[in-house]
């Protein structure tokens, strides 16, 4: 179970780095954004390919984030319902989740997304507006994206199953503060609770 602490750790780390990037983003997008609208009003002239260049950063934001949303437990739950009940059925019900919904969506989606990069990247495929972007660079954050959100429910599910077999604490109990590594975790219990 230590190697997987150790690999549930490192995914916690990478996810982590993206969310640290992503907040460049948003502030390019914020900026770019202020920028387009200013350039519009202002001055009555537009880039088609700034526009675009805009949504590649919100999407981006969204895509990427996603993993990171999940490492610090801020994506939606029903909390009036979550919050009634234990720490270990809250717990069986994410590795159910994981497991029946998540895992499996993000594979399919994947395998539907990587031959659209392909096919845009090796085509050369622009878009359709005069002066836009290539679109493989947007293309390509829906597989990545994807890939960083599966990543991190794997790690999520180690963590749910040690909670579960009683080798770590509640890995949610911690998000409050904002979720905890394995190691942190293994760290606040004493060492004749750890396995």
């Amino acid at each position: 179970m230590k190697f997987l602490f150790k690999v549930s750790g490192l995914i916690d780390a990478f996810n982590g780095c993206v969310g640290q990037g992503i907040k460049w983003l948003i502030l390019a997008a914020v900026l770019l954004s202020a920028g387009n609208a200013i350039a519009r009003k202002a001055f009555h002239t537009g880039s088609t390919a700034f526009t675009e260049m805009q949504w590649y950063l919100f999407s981006g934001v969204f895509l990427l984030g996603a993993g990171y949303a999940f490492l610090k437990n801020v994506h939606v739950r029903i909390d009036f319902v979550s919050s009634r009940l234990s720490a270990r059925s809250r717990s069986w019900i994410d590795i159910a989740g994981i497991v029946v919904f998540l895992a499996p969506l993000c594979l399919l989606l994947i395998q539907l997304s990587w031959p659209l990069f392909v096919k845009a990247l090796y085509s050369g495929e622009m878009s359709s507006s005069a002066g836009g972007l290539i679109r493989w660079p947007v293309f390509l954050l829906l597989p990545l994206g994807l890939a960083l959100l599966l990543l991190q429910s794997a790690s999520e599910l180690i963590k749910r199953i040690a909670f579960l077999r009683g080798l770590i604490s509640d890995p949610l109990a911690n998000s409050q503060e904002g979720k905890a590594s394995p190691e942190k975790i293994q760290a606040d219990n004493s060492p004749s609770e750890v396995r």
